[in-house]
């Protein structure tokens, strides 16, 4: 069906579905790229003193995509108060020492990614995401 657009509101309306699409696609690569360095953080140690309950690997939250005003936004995030049951730390301080490759605020000496800095690093840093953007308006 042909849409005669008249002017930027009307422009603008006609894409915000296409946005939404787009921007929801591009947040499932950040949420995945974060999952995949949450993953590879715990398999960077094996503890010995300790049985892990996992709530790090749990504690990524991937936001829908929304309207506001003339913009999609859309989030990809630690939930920091998911991790309410470690000992003697906060899910903060668990985040924190993820991405600074620590385990339990320890140097384990292993190949430990930083959690979040790898993810922005291999989805924002990197031009994927603005590329995957491109080709998507493109497509």
């Amino acid at each position: 069906m042909t849409k005669h657009i008249s002017n930027m509101n009307q422009l603008q309306a006609a894409l915000m579905p296409t946005m939404v699409k787009m921007v929801d696609e591009l947040t499932e690569r950040v949420y995945e790229t974060l999952n995949y360095f949450l993953q590879g953080y715990y398999n960077s140690y094996d503890p010995k003193s300790y049985r892990r309950q996992y709530d790090f690997l749990r504690s990524a939250v991937k936001v829908e995509p929304k309207i506001k005003g003339s913009k999609v936004t859309a989030s990809v995030y630690i939930d920091t108060e998911y991790m309410d049951n470690y000992y003697n730390a906060t899910g903060v301080q668990v985040a924190q020492w993820g991405n600074q490759g620590l385990h339990g605020g320890l140097n384990t000496n292993s190949k430990t990614p930083h959690v979040w800095d790898d993810t922005v690093d291999n989805t924002v840093n990197n031009g994927k995401l603005l590329k995957l953007a491109v080709e998507y308006l493109r497509s």
